[in-house]
């Protein structure tokens, strides 16, 4: 999915268990990770979390619904960019305009995750 559409859904749902419920939704869409895929694990994640990446695109799985979702959404900011475009964008203050309304926890495995690509 595209990043502006998933932006577009969560910011016109207002309840934070529905914006929660939409992000797993987003997470069931994950593309399978291909053979030959390089893939690290997230370390500072609750969850078990591995971004991979092959041919310039990225993949990624997780053992939580919920991380899930947010993987699928940071994945979808970054679809399709150059390696310096993506060290280029405030991935942060994206993720941070959804207002997604996750526990500490969570927060700081959705860093962990923003580290990954800001260290490519």
């Amino acid at each position: 999915m595209v990043y502006r559409d998933i932006k577009a859904i969560l910011e016109i749902t207002e309840n934070p268990v529905e914006k929660l419920e939409i992000l797993m939704d987003f997470g069931k869409k994950l593309e399978q990770i291909p053979d030959g895929a390089d893939c690290t694990e997230i370390v500072g994640c609750s969850s078990f979390v591995q971004i991979c990446r092959k041919d310039n695109k990225f993949y990624a799985t997780a053992d939580s619904a919920i991380v899930r979702g947010i993987v699928a959404v940071l994945l979808s900011m970054v679809d399709g960019m150059s390696v310096q475009n993506i060290k280029n964008l405030n991935i942060e203050e994206e993720f941070n305009s959804l207002n997604l309304n996750l526990g500490a926890a969570r927060l700081n495995g959705v860093g962990s995750m923003i580290r990954f690509f800001k260290n490519l």
